[in-house]
């Protein structure tokens, strides 16, 4: 079985390798790294990039996973499955008040509205306060991918300290899971989206083999 992930960060192909040997070695990872997409849709020059990506995703047979949030929307459209979907799920069964921490501006608002529909369709009732860690965003373009979650971890971590009311703690990009690992000690559960997501891929990915 084969399936595929398309990125805007081409360090994302070796991670999600890794995490496919821990939980499916048997499964082949076609990556499609298109890294200009991600800045087209932050600098709102993108014009027909939503042509783009449907026209690319027609293309491909099998199941896709869209690892970048900025253009989740746009992909999920086109029929691929958002990397942080089935994490805001999980996040929206627990109820309460949810921490939603992101690096990069343009993630935010498709996050949040990702989140309330994952409410709204759990029925269940939720909160959410925001953490802009856009600072930070330059630490992991330079390559820093381990002071980039340390530093994610702290600013958590801090907050944590001032808001004792948070149930759940979302990391909304992909490029932040590596800080999930390092907040294992926090009372609130610190949710990522690869593993979730890879999961849900691998079995919508068994569906059609079946």
């Amino acid at each position: 079985m084969s399936v595929h992930l398309l990125h805007t960060a081409r360090v994302h192909c070796e991670a999600f390798d890794r995490l496919r040997d821990s939980i499916a070695p048997g499964v082949e990872i076609v990556h499609h790294v298109h890294e200009h997409w991600l800045d087209r849709a932050r600098d709102g020059k993108g014009g027909d990039l939503w042509t783009e990506i449907d026209s690319h995703l027609r293309q491909i047979e099998g199941p896709v996973l869209c690892t970048c949030s900025t253009i989740g929307p746009m992909a999920e459209a086109a029929g691929a499955l958002r990397i942080d979907l089935p994490m805001m799920q999980a996040a929206a069964q627990l109820g309460g008040r949810a921490l939603l921490v992101y690096c990069l501006d343009s993630t935010v608002e498709p996050s949040r509205l990702l989140l309330q529909r994952a409410i709204e369709e759990a029925g269940t009732e939720q909160d959410i306060e925001y953490l802009s860690l856009s600072h930070l965003w330059p630490i992991f373009e330079a390559g820093e991918v381990n002071q980039f979650a340390l530093e994610i971890a702290k600013s958590v971590e801090e907050v944590l300290l001032e808001i004792h009311e948070i149930t759940v703690v979302v990391l909304a990009q992909v490029s932040m899971a590596g800080a999930a690992e390092k907040l294992t000690h926090v009372k609130p559960p610190v949710l990522s989206s690869p593993k979730l997501a890879l999961e849900t891929l691998l079995a919508l990915g068994a569906a059609k083999v079946s």
